[in-house]
């Protein structure tokens, strides 16, 4: 009869610090996340005060301290931990969420063209989940690329016929979308909070054509209020600046959501 495979675990621990970091979402109810990484890697993982401290060959022991990391720093920007989020980001370290990007990472070019690629080891992870998922949510703080890599991910699918259409979205003003006491026609009321959508597609398009695309409803760039009442098919859509809008419009944003298209939802 064969035997169970031995674990090998280092002397020495990998440690996370979780200073500043509530253990009970981290863990999970009653350990349970912590028990179901230990199934998934071969490791052992010991909660010592402040510090995770990790036992295990080097490669799945690094492998579980990034996802703890990627876990802090999800509950530090005041996420919540859930097991399909456990389960995803255990697929994404482990590599099994394949991504359909070119080997040197670049995405698509500029008009000076300039490649744009992702740099960080979190960029590619969000450039994979883009291609690799239908929904995908993007929480981070500002500057960080979220709305850049997702305009330049939708352009590439535009062009590589993958979809129709790009649409562009973002709550206007505040999150109740009150417009009336700004001057102005519609357009010249929200236009400069879409401004920044603008902005990236000018660098990937000349600027003739992103005219073109908005006249023939190729390309749509709108306040989150105009989603009301349509189902997006085969669309690229982006909404902007998610963390502006109320519980309502984003059940609203959800159910707009039609077949063959993809969603990224920055904030």
């Amino acid at each position: 009869m064969g035997g169970a495979k031995k674990i090998t675990y280092s002397r020495k621990p990998y440690r996370v610090s979780t200073v500043g970091i509530d253990q009970r979402q981290l863990f999970g109810q009653s350990g349970a996340f912590v028990k179901e990484i230990e199934l998934e890697f071969p490791v052992r993982i010991v909660a010592r005060g402040d510090e995770i401290q990790i036992y295990g060959e080097e490669k799945p022991a690094l492998q579980v301290k990034e996802l703890f990391e990627d876990m802090i720093q999800h509950l530090a920007s005041g996420g919540i931990v859930s097991e399909q989020m456990l389960q995803y980001a255990i697929r994404m370290i482990k590599g099994e969420e394949a991504a359909a990007v070119p080997d040197d990472d670049r995405i698509i070019m500029t008009n000076r063209r300039v490649p744009i690629r992702p740099r960080s080891e979190g960029q590619k992870r969000y450039v994979q989940a883009i291609f690799s998922s239908d929904l995908v949510f993007a929480i981070g703080p500002a500057g960080t690329g979220k709305t850049y890599l997702a305009v330049a991910c939708a352009v590439r699918f535009l062009r590589e016929r993958r979809i129709d259409r790009i649409i562009l979205v973002r709550p206007a003003v505040e999150a109740d979308e009150k417009l009336g006491f700004l001057p102005g026609d519609m357009k010249e009321k929200v236009d400069p909070y879409l401004r920044p959508l603008y902005d990236a597609l000018y660098e990937m398009f000349p600027r003739g054509q992103v005219e073109r695309h908005i006249e023939t409803g190729i390309i749509e760039i709108a306040p989150l209020a105009y989603m009301r009442g349509r189902t997006l098919n085969n669309s690229f859509i982006i909404l902007d600046e998610a963390q502006n809008t109320t519980i309502r419009q984003m059940k609203m944003f959800l159910t707009r959501l039609g077949m063959n298209s993809k969603t990224i939802i920055t904030g």
